[in-house]
């Protein structure tokens, strides 16, 4: 399963049609998350929640920026990073990548920081494992589709959150009690955040180090990965995509994720007499259920 399809399928997990569509323009607010306090001793835990069709980007871009913080007059890493997922049993990530995870739900140490990349094998036993670990987190953060995830727990009802630009309609159907935030590159609320879609990970964990250690040494590191991406100090940074995009007869559009699809290929529906075409089945069914969320401006 390629990336793109995985974002498709990680963000179509939860059918509900019937749910009202709140139209969500508004611009990204300034980045309101305070600054986070490091142990005096030892390290600060990231656990990296995975399963089935984690997107690779997804963690190892902040798994990299966590790894990559030096501290002066310090030798010992900041960070503790670790992998946790259902079973030790390997896991299967995008692109075949596959992973052994260092610990399970039961036999984690509690972390600090929960990082929850896109991906569509996470199940109820993942769900109670983030509630019950995000009541002592600095903060649980969610990259891309992983969005998904973590409202599912419930944890972001009446938070704003958002995910990537071809999933804001879903996710606000699916999950009518959170703030979907188009455009936004990142999004902090309380000790919960959300980064935009693959590479806003990065940028929203340089933002976590920024927090923990000051600006300086986020742009230090940020520096020693040859990361030349400002979007950490700019929660905005997506505006491109604060706009839905429109489809047209020369470049018609997938109605559910506004991502492109070609109309020799495609799937397609006939409603009030116009043609819509769909980057895959699953989203033909969703908008055949309940069309007018999806064409709603």
């Amino acid at each position: 399963m390629n990336r793109r399809e995985l974002l498709r399928r990680s963000a179509a997990l939860t059918v509900a049609a019937a749910l009202p569509l709140t139209a969500r323009r508004a611009a990204c607010a300034a980045a309101a998350g305070a600054p986070l306090t490091p142990p005096a001793d030892g390290t600060i835990d990231v656990a990296f929640l995975i399963s089935r069709g984690a997107v690779v980007i997804d963690f190892c871009g902040p798994w990299e920026v966590f790894s990559g913080v030096s501290l002066p007059g310090r030798s010992a890493a900041p960070f503790r990073l670790y992998t946790v997922a259902e079973s030790q049993a390997a896991v299967s990530a995008s692109g075949g990548l596959q992973i052994v995870p260092n610990f399970t739900f039961a036999s984690a140490p509690p972390p600090r920081i929960i990082v929850i990349p896109a991906q569509d094998g996470a199940g109820e036993a993942a769900l109670g494992w983030i509630r019950r670990a995000s009541a002592g987190t600095d903060l649980t953060m969610s990259v891309c589709t992983g969005a998904f995830v973590l409202a599912r727990t419930g944890l972001l009802d009446g938070k704003a959150a958002t995910t990537h630009h071809g999933a804001y309609t879903q996710l606000a159907m699916q999950f009518p009690r959170v703030e979907v935030r188009r455009g936004a590159r990142f999004v902090e609320a309380g000790n919960l955040a959300s980064a935009g879609g693959l590479s806003s990970g990065i940028d929203l964990a340089l933002r976590v180090v920024e927090r923990y250690f000051g600006r300086d040494v986020a742009t230090q590191t940020a520096d020693y990965m040859e990361y030349q991406g400002q979007g950490w100090l700019d929660p905005a940074a997506n505006a491109v995509y604060s706009h839905r995009r429109v489809s047209t007869a020369a470049q018609p559009l997938c109605p559910v994720c506004e991502m492109d699809v070609d109309p020799a290929t495609a799937p397609r529906s006939v409603y009030h007499g116009r043609d819509y075409y769909f980057c895959m089945p699953s989203h033909k069914a969703l908008f055949d259920a309940n069309p007018e969320p999806f064409l709603a401006g």
